[in-house]
């Protein structure tokens, strides 16, 4: 009989108890463990179970469930001796920073005192031992919500001590979402406050402390060491391209399969790969993703889970505003193509916007791309990944984000598209000249506007084009970078339907020196596709001549200008 699926439980306890259904991750015990590394950061994207393995730790290492072997009964750890009488022998410390999501600096360090607080009400048993000097057990009394931001750093490394003291062995210490708090931070504007307050916090609990025996922490960023671990030469770093633990996080593919045998859903195999395969960890090639997975086994429909189970805002951010060329790249992803990038998994948040590459290797941390190959360049050694969308649910949440960009027009963006289709240059122009009014300083980066570099707005109207036709035509372009110039293709999928014309698109920004009037830049536009004869390439490809529409984009600032023929 299928075992029930318990959406959002991740609690180790609870699953086992009741016998939910459960892939069995245990092995992650055991590789942490016999690594014998002091402080281990784990990076992997949102959802992917890293709370439910810091919750299996919880409940392995913990003192507090000790003879609670039944939860590992007929799990692959508990057929190991050697660990079955580690189990229930520490004192652990588990912290959650998943909630921490303030909009300002005073909220979140608050929010983090509450949270140490609450953890270390747990041990108020201390305070009435014998072993603690009256000073400590004061210390103890002494914990509040409001207490000083110094006390709140140390308050680990002192209860660590009294712990230690109290059961005769070191402290485990276990951090889930360490970097929660930092993205907010980065988004609403605390960011160097709370890195302060945060790297004391951590250089206290991890790097100062003689009491801890082992630490973990999960994220889903590599915050970088210069940021919040300048003081932690002891930190093991783990991210999305090492080869260590690599099956610990998500799903296998012989995983996924045997739970669709399961659930009675052995047919589906092939669109399950299509939609949420396509996570690569390491050398662990198709990793899918947990979330999804388990909806799907629940509701036994094809949805994009895991993509809407967050806002994406800070990705949504980034490329929105982003350049041109971040904008190039993306439509080269959404097309199904691949790209080199050069990664480097250290997030510098502060860089996020000035440093081109910068957007990708968070794309990548967050498990929306995913690497094909990689190599190495240079005397340094540099890193080259080739990267792609992940997979069919990311495409759709990409495509869902750019359809939102245009949701701050005053009129439909598919209106726009109708009449292009339709050769309708009149209504074209109206709908166009409305869009860029509405949307156009949506685009905007505060520090080079749209109408400045007029590239950023029109790359986005060609992802728009893109996601808002995928079904129906296939883009091509030259993509001459360059101030104003962009040659777009659409190649109707369907040449024998009149309903989807060929069309070919010349963007042009106003160059004063050669042009006096929009109508004159038009002109222009219209030419140089005369003269780059598109035509014959579509028509090759079997679109008939007489069911082909060339458009002339003419722009200055948000003023637009559309003709055609």
């Amino acid at each position: 009989m299928a075992k029930v699926i318990s959406i959002g439980n991740q609690s180790f306890e609870s699953i086992r108890e009741k016998d939910n259904f459960y892939i069995d991750k245990t092995n992650f015990i055991r590789e942490w463990w016999d690594n014998d590394d002091t402080v281990t950061l784990i990076t992997r994207p949102r959802r992917f179970g890293k709370t439910l393995n810091m919750s299996m730790l919880e409940c392995f290492f913990s003192n507090k469930y000790k003879d609670r072997g039944d939860l590992f009964e007929g799990l692959e750890i508990w057929n190991d001796e050697k660990y079955r009488k580690l189990q229930g022998t520490y004192p652990v410390i588990f912290l959650s920073f998943a909630e921490i999501k303030q909009n300002n600096y005073n909220d979140a360090v608050e929010k983090i005192k509450r949270i140490i607080c609450e953890v270390c009400q747990q041990f108020d048993f201390l305070k009435n031992w014998d072993g603690l000097t009256e000073i400590e057990k004061k210390n103890i009394s002494n914990i509040s919500y409001n207490m000083s931001d110094v006390m709140a750093q140390d308050l680990i490394k002192n209860m660590s001590n009294y712990l230690s003291r109290y059961y005769g062995k070191k402290v485990i210490i276990l951090l889930d979402e360490y970097d929660t708090p930092m993205q907010e931070a980065y988004v609403n504007g605390y960011w160097e406050e709370l890195v302060a307050f945060t790297r004391s916090l951590f250089n206290s609990t991890f790097k100062t402390n003689p009491y801890l025996e082992r630490a973990i922490m999960t994220g889903i960023t590599r915050v970088s060491k210069e940021s919040i671990f300048s003081d932690l030469n002891n930190l093991k770093v783990i991210t999305v391209t090492s080869d260590e633990y690599s099956k610990c996080f998500g799903f296998t593919e012989d995983e996924v399969f045997a739970a669709l045998d399961e659930q009675g859903l052995s047919s589906e195999k092939e669109k399950v790969k299509l939609w949420y395969d396509g996570f690569t960890f390491g050398d662990e090639k198709d990793v899918y993703n947990p979330w999804s997975i388990i909806n799907f086994l629940d509701e036994k429909k094809y949805k994009t889970y895991w993509a809407d189970s967050s806002s994406n805002g800070l990705v949504n951010e980034l490329i929105r505003t982003g350049s041109a060329e971040i904008k190039k790249t993306m439509e080269t992803l959404i097309a199904g193509g691949t790209v080199e990038k050069n990664i480097d998994e250290q997030i510098v948040f502060e860089q996020l916007k000035t440093n081109k590459d910068a957007v990708w290797s968070l794309l990548l941390a967050s498990g929306y791309l995913r690497v094909e190959t990689f190599r190495t360049e240079g005397r340094l050694n540099k890193k080259i990944y080739s990267l792609k969308l992940t997979n069919y649910e990311v495409e759709q949440m990409f495509g869902t984000m750019i359809e939102r960009w245009f949701g701050g027009a005053d009129v439909p963006y598919n209106e726009f598209i109708n009449a292009m289709l339709n050769g309708d240059i009149e209504s074209m122009n109206e709908y166009m000249n409305r869009v860029t009014r509405g949307v156009i300083s949506y685009f905007d980066t505060g520090k080079t506007p749209s109408d400045e570099e007029p590239e950023r707005f029109y790359h986005g109207l060609v992802l728009g084009l893109m996601v808002e036709q995928v079904d129906n035509y296939i883009l091509n372009s030259n993509r001459e970078s360059g101030y104003g110039r962009y040659d777009i293709m659409l190649e109707p999928i369907d040449k024998t339907n009149e309903k989807y014309p060929g069309i070919v698109i010349e963007f042009k920004v106003i160059n004063p020196r050669k042009e006096n009037t929009l109508e004159e830049t038009v002109a222009a536009a219209l030419k140089q596709i005369e003269e780059k004869n598109y035509d014959a390439e579509l028509i090759k490809r079997g679109v008939k001549e007489e069911n082909i529409h060339h458009y002339g984009f003419a722009f200055r600032g948000k003023e637009v200008l559309i003709d055609g023929r």
